[in-house]
């Protein structure tokens, strides 16, 4: 993802000019026959001196190296449809539409001959577009990359004007045309600000993980989603990072029982979850489940109701914009940013996107949730409301709510006095 002007297109026209030289072939998407003709254009005329043969109708560049460029638009079904391609580049992505199924149905299929590769370019436009949801799976998975550059990193691009834009543009605007940050048109309940200033820098993170943990917050895996396990300090900082899929769950329990051990943890025992946290109970592990009201039937095993998924995320939310968590860059900020809510008759939803997934923000929201009953003191009044989470002592016994411990030292008080009048007399 990219601002406006970094230079997609001349980075795509290089790539495919080097490929094409090399004897490779190349598949080249646009949105529309507008976007595409001025890097045709150019393609024709830097390649003009090596072009076996050109088709303007087709879009069509065979070179004498046995190398080919091929331009679709993807406003037309199945582009790309019967041909092979050693790279495909899908240059404006962010104003492609209904890009995933056509990467998934037309355009990945064309890499398959040749095990080849696709390269993506475009400025976002919003958090919920297919491309941001291919940015987030490239930023979490293996298989992928994901790159981000702002205008800025353009030297033929005057500063004053950067500058001009961010004074007059709305700030959401700015970073997502100049920044290539997607902005929050689904709304984003932590603030994409508060987001990248609670982001680790390398050297933060490789700090951080030399301490322990004080609790850990769990999320497992459902179907496909990832299971993550997040490890918090007591300054709320993540010390540690766990997430994998596809697991069996023989595996998944040893490897929880050997990264939690005998530290306090949370995890969701919503559905599924309560036979996971049964039998990480039985294994020995620190594992308290947290369900949220509203499931269709109650956890045998949850030590805890955290109310609903609302009071979690608003917990969450606190953390990030008081600026008093801190993670890593990659899955956990990538799903924060694409995280959002939307209002329903039942009142507010949180969640993320369609083809998206939020293993991470919920380990966190966990991690968060523990922390607060582990160490409850150190907890700054104004964030963190103690009668909506009363919490529990190290020793699993529930603490009282301050509506709770007025009501016992007036009950004290009382008692006191009856004994000293009782003296008296």
């Amino acid at each position: 993802m990219f601002g406006r002007r970094w230079g997609k297109n001349c980075a795509a026209i290089d790539e495919a000019m080097e490929l094409a030289l090399n004897g490779q072939s190349v598949g080249w998407f646009e949105p529309t026959y507008k976007y595409f003709i001025e890097a045709w254009r150019d393609l024709c005329a830097r390649l003009a001196g090596v072009t076996k043969h050109k088709d303007d109708t087709e879009k069509r560049l065979e070179l004498i190296t046995g190398g080919l460029i091929e331009g679709w638009t993807c406003d037309t079904p199945d582009p790309g449809r019967g041909r092979k391609y050693h790279r495909v580049i899908v240059n404006e992505a962010g104003i492609i539409r209904n890009l995933l199924p056509l990467w998934q149905e037309s355009i990945r299929p064309t890499l398959t001959d040749y095990a080849g590769s696709a390269l993506f370019l475009g400025t976002p436009k919003g958090r919920t577009h297919d491309f941001s949801v291919l940015y987030a799976k490239a930023a979490t998975d293996e298989a992928w990359e994901a790159f981000r550059g702002p205008t800025s990193e353009n030297p033929w691009i005057p500063k004053d004007e950067i500058l001009a834009a961010q004074r007059e543009l709305p700030p959401q605007v700015f970073a997502q045309e100049y920044e290539g940050i997607p902005a929050d048109d689904g709304g984003n309940p932590f603030g994409l600000d508060a987001i990248a200033a609670c982001t680790m820098t390398d050297a933060e993170w490789a700090t951080a993980q030399k301490v322990a943990p004080v609790v850990w917050g769990w999320d497992f895996a459902r179907a496909q989603d990832y299971t993550v396990g997040i490890g918090l300090d007591a300054h709320y900082h993540t010390t540690r990072l766990a997430r994998w899929t596809l697991k069996p769950w023989h595996e998944t329990y040893a490897e929880i029982t050997k990264l939690t051990g005998k530290t306090p943890a949370f995890g969701d025992s919503t559905g599924i979850g309560d036979v996971v946290v049964e039998a990480l109970q039985r294994r020995g592990v620190a594992l308290q489940g947290v369900q949220f009201t509203g499931s269709s039937r109650p956890s045998a095993h949850a030590a805890v109701t955290a109310g609903t998924k609302q009071k979690l995320m608003e917990r969450l939310a606190s953390a990030i914009q008081s600026r008093t968590i801190k993670y890593p860059k990659g899955a956990v900020s990538v799903e924060l940013e694409t995280f959002g809510y939307e209002y329903t008759r039942n009142g507010v939803k949180y969640t993320a996107p369609s083809g998206m997934s939020d293993d991470c923000v919920m380990a966190l929201a966990l991690a968060v949730y523990g922390r607060d009953q582990v160490i409850l003191e150190t907890v700054p009044r104004e964030t963190f409301d103690q009668d909506a989470h009363p919490g529990f002592s190290p020793w699993g016994e529930r603490r009282l709510t301050r509506t709770e411990q007025r009501y016992k030292q007036s009950q004290l008080m009382e008692r006191g006095q009856r004994l000293v009048e009782a003296k008296d007399v």
